[in-house]
């Protein structure tokens, strides 16, 4: 029986109006009558025998009770399947009032959780949730396409374990004829899931719905319960109405999802893209013209400050480089620039140039820094040789020259290539002492500029070596060798000749060459590696021989690098 189906005795009731007109009637027109309930209780009138006729009273063709009577039973009968007919439409009305309100609150209250999240996963859960409370069911999942990867997906599953998510994720075909079609159904005989092994064989009942935006297709919700004939057209329409929510949210938490990693990627190209061009254009370069990123120079920038300008050379590097092949040559600067480059970096310096087997850097702050990183190179210069003799390969020598000045530092070029440049004598100056290494026959020189302007001096070994008179200079340079960066032995030598030394450059810049001779003698029967005490003996020695230049100084004169 309906459930909307009032009792016939409701029209008797004493707050009902209907009771007073159906005596009311009767009386009047005397009839003779018994009306009952299907169950046989009497509800008007005393049973009669000689009653001839009995007429039942319908609602919705179904009997609810009968009128026993004479010629007027059949219009009681009717009089009253009519009044209880329009007491049940009330009732229907009144229910689907209450369903309806009841509805729009579960729908209200799922939208405003939905808002709450951004993940695609929790709104896929909960939504499901919100299914499963408002349609009993024992279990479900949410189930979505991937279309890049061409797969399912089960971001929610909720209540006994009655689905098989890896046979589900691998029944792409057969759910696309059902839950993934775009369609919404109620399968009261899910045999076909059961033998793909999708769901449990104790699920007799299953509904879905289509999480779809616009005409795509997302995925779906599917319930399932082991009641048979479980669900009702109204199931299935609050789970579509579920569903279509729950599509927007996912979808738009999808798109959040992807513009977020999107600009993820976007941020780290352009790190990435920031990070190779500081390794174009240094960020200390871009620093010192106050700038703090790439993107904030503009052309013709520039600053002038004073700082100290390094340069390294490969000794011998043609020679180095006749046996070897292209690529074996591009290999070896490259790995020869990947071991110094850093120590400069760790020293407060920057690269300014590679320019091939020579490096030009730059120190803006402390003339020290230039000092120690050179030190540093020389030694690392000593572990790399080591290696190679074990290799059989010949040592490599290098020459580092520095000077401290005036430097502008700016960004030149038009508005369509853009160089980062270095404008100042000082980088001349210091290429030239880097020169020098070949004629002192020294690994490391410093200019008199740069020599002043270091702090503790005494914590470094260093040789005065005279004045060089630079090509287009007036004034001649104080020139000072280093060599803390040797190997223990040599420092050691280097250092208990160092007052004999000093004396013997003292007798050659007088033109004393004679004497001259005997000190710088005398260091080298001690220490015959001494290349630059050898470099001042050969010379005493030529000038003896040969007289001493006119107009001599005792200042070298450099007519080039």
């Amino acid at each position: 029986m309906s459930m909307f189906l009032p009792k016939l005795k409701s029209l008797f009731g004493k707050k009902n109006e209907t009771a007073s007109f159906v005596k009311k009637f009767i009386l009047e027109t005397g009839a003779g009558l018994l009306i009952e309930d299907n169950e046989g209780n009497v509800i008007y009138g005393n049973p009669d025998p000689a009653l001839p006729s009995r007429i039942p009273v319908k609602c919705d063709e179904q009997v609810i009770g009968w009128v026993t009577g004479g010629t007027n039973a059949s219009l009681i009968a009717e009089m009253l399947s009519l009044l209880i007919q329009k007491e049940s439409e009330k009732k229907k009305l009144g229910s689907e009032v209450l369903t309806t309100y009841q509805e729009l609150n579960v729908i209200f209250d799922f939208s405003e959780k939905l808002a709450q999240s951004i993940d695609p996963e929790v709104i896929a859960q909960f939504a499901l949730e919100q299914a499963c409370h408002s349609i009993p069911s024992d279990s479900g999942v949410v189930v979505l396409w991937d279309e890049k990867a061409e797969k399912l997906l089960v971001p929610a599953f909720s209540g006994d374990e009655l689905f098989n998510t890896e046979n589900l994720m691998g029944n792409a075909k057969l759910l696309l004829k059902t839950g993934l079609s775009g369609t919404s159904e109620i399968i009261n005989n899910p045999d076909q899931l059961i033998e793909a092994g999708v769901v449990r064989e104790d699920v007799h009942s299953l509904i879905y719905a289509a999480l779809k935006v616009k005409h795509r297709i997302m995925g779906a919700i599917i319930l399932v319960s082991k009641d048979p004939d479980k669900y009702t057209a109204l199931n299935l329409k609050l789970l579509v109405t579920l569903a279509l929510q729950s599509s927007t949210a996912i979808e738009n938490a999808l798109l959040y999802e992807r513009n977020i990693r999107e600009v993820k990627e976007r941020e780290e190209a352009i790190l990435k893209i920031h990070e190779v061009t500081m390794k174009f254009v240094p960020s200390a370069f871009i620093r010192s013209l106050g700038k703090e990123v790439i993107t904030d120079i503009r052309l013709g920038d520039q600053i002038e400050k004073e700082v100290t300008v390094l340069f390294t050379d490969i000794r011998d590097f043609t020679t180095l480089s006749e046996g070897m092949s292209p690529e074996e040559n591009f290999l070896f600067v490259s790995s020869f620039n990947g071991r110094m480059g850093p120590i400069i970096t760790s020293h407060n310096g920057f690269i300014n140039q590679y320019l091939g087997d020579s490096i030009m850097a730059i120190f803006p702050d402390d003339p020290k820094d230039a000092l120690l990183a050179a030190i540093s190179m020389q030694q690392s210069l000593q572990e790399y040789n080591h290696q190679r003799q074990g290799k059989g390969l010949p040592v490599i020598r290098i020459g580092i020259g520095m000077h401290t000045g005036p430097l502008i530092m700016g960004i030149t070029g038009d508005e369509h290539r853009l160089d980062a440049a270095t404008i100042s004598d000082t980088v001349n100056t210091a290429a030239r002492i880097e020169g020098l290494t070949k004629y002192f026959r020294t690994s490391i020189l410093l200019s008199e500029n740069t020599m002043s302007r270091i702090e503790g001096k005494d914590d470094y070994h260093l040789r005065y070596l005279g004045k060089v008179q630079l090509k287009g200079k007036h004034k001649a340079l104080g020139i000072h060798e280093c060599f803390s960066g040797y190997e223990y032995e040599f420092v050691k030598s280097r250092m208990l000749s160092l007052p004999v030394f000093k004396q013997g450059l003292q007798l050659y810049l007088e033109g004393n060459f004679a004497e001259a001779v005997n000190s710088f003698q005398s260091i080298i029967e001690v220490d015959p590696y001494d290349q630059t005490t050898m470099y001042f003996l050969e010379h005493a020695k030529k000038y003896i021989a040969q007289g001493i230049p006119a107009n001599w100084s005792g200042a070298l004169e450099m007519a080039g690098k």
